[in-house]
């Protein structure tokens, strides 16, 4: 697949150390971008910055500090990032999957705080600076694992009120960008902003955050994935497409081969009734607002 000039534009990555993120952030570099390379951890981010650096000599390269896990550290990484100029292109692919039932520090279930709640954070903070781009794209990075999600998950997000199940959960932080994408995509046309919201999946796609579920379980997971998934040059593309190609807003990209698992991407439909439910994208929107003290503008 290959990618425009962007020689000229800035975006913003999150998630960059390990492989669907490092991918992303590797060919925007590659295709002249600027690139805001957002991490949890200083080192890992010095290292992915040095051997993108390597790879692409001359790439221009931020590096910033933030956990979407923790609400005040998406604040302080947001106030760093404000002082770096309008921003083209925000990728929101940082996410946790399957994990044991955990609460971030600030009081929300893990994979529901990470996967949804940081990055909402995030783009409601950083919006501004995508407005000013005059053409800005936001792209969310969802899962096939939505479809998984028996509910759509508005509960007080700080009060465990059901039987926890990791994958249930993910899937409902799944879900929730899906339903994330198309309120945005809905609020910035009816206030005429010069931004579109996409969403892509990376289908069944070789990387770490099998693993990162622990437990035997995960370790066999990996095992299977690591024989069977694609690798992350391609499971990375259904994103850069949904953030360089023309298409309408709210588009959801994905791989084009049998189920969506693997493939060149293509636009694909998802037939989850949940999606498109417009009081489901309106209520969880009003929840996250709540839950993360921003207003949108």
């Amino acid at each position: 697949m290959d990618l425009p000039d962007l020689t000229g534009k800035r975006a913003l990555v999150t998630g960059v150390t390990a492989g669907l993120g490092t991918q992303t952030a590797r060919e925007l570099a590659r295709a002249g971008a600027e690139v805001i390379l957002v991490a949890r951890s200083a080192a890992k981010l010095e290292a992915t910055s040095a051997a993108i650096t390597a790879e692409i000599p001359g790439a221009t390269l931020h590096p910033v500090v933030a956990d979407l896990a923790d609400l005040s550290s998406v604040r302080r990484g947001a106030a760093e990032i404000a002082q770096l100029g309008p921003i083209d292109l925000l990728i929101n692919n940082a996410g946790v999957m399957a994990m044991p039932y955990a609460r971030t520090i600030d009081g929300f279930e893990l994979q529901f705080g990470t996967n949804h709640l940081g990055p909402f954070l995030l783009t409601g903070l950083v919006l501004p600076q995508v407005i000013a781009s005059g053409n800005g794209r936001i792209v969310s990075v969802a899962s096939h694992a939505h479809r998984i999600a028996l509910r759509v998950p508005l509960d007080e997000p700080r009060t465990q009120t059901r039987r926890y199940s990791k994958w249930g959960s993910y899937g409902e932080s799944k879900l929730a960008n899906l339903l994330f994408v198309k309120e945005l995509e809905r609020r910035l046309r009816a206030a005429g902003l010069p931004v579109t919201a996409q969403a892509a999946h990376p289908g069944y796609s070789s990387t770490e955050l099998v693993a990162k579920s622990g437990g035997f379980g995960g370790r066999f997971m990996s095992a299977v994935t690591g024989a069977l998934g694609q690798p992350a040059e391609l499971g990375a593309l259904p994103t850069l497409m949904a953030a360089t190609a023309e298409l309408p807003g709210a588009t959801y990209v994905g791989p084009g081969g049998l189920g969506q698992m693997s493939g060149l991407p293509k636009v694909v439909a998802t037939r989850r009734r949940f999606v498109n439910d417009r009081a489901a994208q309106a209520a969880l929107w009003d929840l996250s607002e709540k839950a993360t003290g921003i207003t949108y503008p």
